[in-house]
């Protein structure tokens, strides 16, 4: 038997003699998928099959996967594949494999041939090699370092998995295709972008000539199945009397300012704390990048616009608040401020619109009050600076600082209420917060969330809601069962 170089080059060039075969049909909808190959010509012209340059080739898989995917698309009507049910292509994808593994005399043991038929159905209908990765659900982070390097993320443990793709032409497909799905684009001119898969995971990618290295790609995945505020507590993220306590903010109109660094779950809690709006309210929702998975009927999503290829057609954060408040919201809910829009924000806090939700980065509950600050001067407002944290601790009722721990956990490390004002400082106390006490032999974070045993003000505004806390919530001393959690054996 010839080498698959042999044999692909003999065939490239219009040297095979193997009899055509019909193409394949279903019974259900007459026009397939797979056109019929195309009449050999007389001459020495080659088939109409694309071809790589033999000294690119190896007798590889990824070679192999390169030659039968490009093949597949020539025999493709991708019109028609549009227009039929999804697991009738991929029938019909599997059946075209099978034909030119066998044109080709393509030498694949059984074990490759059915991977091969996976990774091509995936490079047709979805995201070539990242799908296997997004069907995982205990991934919660894919990072795609250049076309060989794949990292993960599990039970916040990065690792590399053995996910690549052919090459960095191959990776820049993938990440067109993404970000072609909600009217992006990504190219030398625009080398970064921020987008969404189907499901509402957050997609990053940054490309040549910033990624030095060949394209990158950052996807943070989120459960299919929204995590509720008992998961939160069950995963130690928080106590029970925390989640008792923020369920009762939420319904009683509280605004909340989300504090956390990157990757400390600022997003999964805004997500858990939404979920305790009252049905009966409507709910506007503003995102860079629409991905907030709120469970309530009546839910007015709106997401930024980037400039166009002439610079033109931008939407702003900004501009989506100022006009919010034009719609009769009850309750706006700001996936993160990072900019100018912070102004609006307030002013809407200070104005009615209690109840708001939002998020921004920052390490303590105290730094998340002066990023608020400092975002507001690079708005261009020029405001005295107690006239300012007025505004803020007026606005901002409680500030709830998350973390990501050594240990790759996530867990609520303070709850923080917003009292006042003392002079031109703003004044907070600490209602409940996590006191670690070291590692385990196993790398786990060790550690107990404790009331600090003040009653927070607010306690009045949720009774005047009809929300009744127990007596002993703000007991600074931890539960049996809190102990229990903090120390598991």
């Amino acid at each position: 038997m010839a080498t698959l170089r042999e044999q692909i080059g003999a065939w490239a060039r219009g040297a095979e003699t193997a009899s055509e075969p019909a193409p394949v049909q279903t019974p259900h909808h007459p026009a397939a998928v797979v056109m019929p190959p195309s009449p050999k010509a007389a001459g020495p012209e080659p088939v109409a099959l694309p071809t790589l340059a033999l000294a690119s080739l190896s007798p590889g898989y990824f070679a192999t996967k390169v030659i039968l995917h490009r093949a597949m698309l020539e025999r493709m009507d991708l019109v028609a594949a549009r227009s039929l049910p999804e697991e009738q292509v991929r029938a019909q994808l599997a059946n075209l494999v099978d034909l030119l593994i066998s044109e080709l005399q393509v030498p694949v043991n059984e074990q490759e041939h059915s991977q091969l038929v996976i990774d091509l159905q995936d490079e047709v209908l979805g995201l070539g090699p990242l799908e296997p990765l997004l069907a995982d659900p205990s991934i919660s982070e894919i990072m795609v370092n250049g076309f060989e390097k794949v990292f993960v993320e599990r039970q916040g443990r990065i690792e590399l998995s053995g996910t690549r793709f052919n090459d960095n032409g191959h990776l820049m497909k993938v990440i067109e295709k993404i970000v072609s799905r909600v009217g992006r684009r990504i190219d030398e001119s625009s080398p970064m972008v921020d987008a969404r898969l189907p499901d509402g995971s957050r997609v990053n990618a940054i490309v040549p000539p910033l990624a030095l290295d060949g394209p990158t790609l950052t996807i943070r995945r989120f459960s299919v199945v929204p995590l509720r505020m008992a998961d939160l507590v069950a995963k130690q993220a928080l106590s029970a009397p925390m989640a008792e306590l923020l369920a009762g903010l939420v319904k009683a109109k509280v605004n909340i300012l989300i504090s956390g660094g990157t990757g400390s779950g600022k997003t999964t809690l805004l997500n858990i704390l939404s979920s305790y709006i009252p049905e009966g309210e409507r709910i506007i929702t503003i995102e860079d990048t629409a991905e907030l998975q709120l469970q309530q009927s009546h839910v007015v999503r709106l997401e930024t616009r980037t400039p166009n290829v002439e610079g033109a057609g931008e939407v702003s954060m900004r501009s989506l608040v100022k006009n919010s408040l034009r719609m009769r919201p009850d309750r706006i809910v700001l996936g993160e401020v990072r900019g100018s829009e912070v102004i609006d924000m307030l002013q809407a806090m200070n104005t009615g619109h209690d109840g708001s939700l939002t998020t921004v980065h920052a390490n303590s509950p105290r730094d998340a009050l002066s990023r608020l600050e400092n975002l507001v001067g690079l708005g261009g407002v020029t405001l005295p600076v107690k006239a300012l944290r007025q505004q803020i601790s007026v606005g901002i009722h409680v500030v709830v600082q998350a973390s990501r721990m050594n240990d790759g956990t996530r867990k609520i490390v303070s709850l923080h209420e917003i009292t006042g004002m003392e002079g031109e400082i703003i004044t907070s106390q600490e209602i409940f917060f996590f006191e670690r006490e070291g590692m385990s032999a196993q790398g786990q974070v060790l550690g107990q969330f404790r009331a600090s045993g003040v009653r927070p003000r607010l306690a009045d505004r949720l009774s005047a809601f009809g929300i009744d806390l127990p007596a002993d919530l703000f007991d600074p001393e931890p539960s049996e069962d809190d102990i229990a959690l903090a120390h598991p054996r």
